[in-house]
């Protein structure tokens, strides 16, 4: 999403339990995200950068959930699918 703030927002007008923006730190794009708390850092990455401000939840399933800040795009030569399987 672009804006991470106004979509943690939305989430806690219904009554969401978010985490706050945090960011990793180890400074890393997308794929830099660990899924333990201990790299986090709390707020938006200092530098605005995409692909590196984050937040979490959890449905009522206990399924986690995670939003990604995303201002702009890689170019279409960047990106990597790492989900292709051989």
């Amino acid at each position: 999403m672009y804006d991470i703030d106004a979509a943690r927002g939305e989430l806690l007008s219904h009554g969401v339990e978010v985490s706050e923006v945090f960011h990793d730190a180890g400074g890393g794009l997308g794929g830099g995200f660990h899924a333990g708390t201990e790299a986090r850092v709390p707020d938006p990455d200092p530098q605005g950068r995409s692909y590196v401000s984050y937040a979490s939840f959890s449905d009522p399933d206990g399924n986690g959930w995670l939003l990604q800040e995303i201002k702009e795009r890689l170019p279409e030569g960047r990106r990597t699918n790492r989900s292709t399987v051989k």
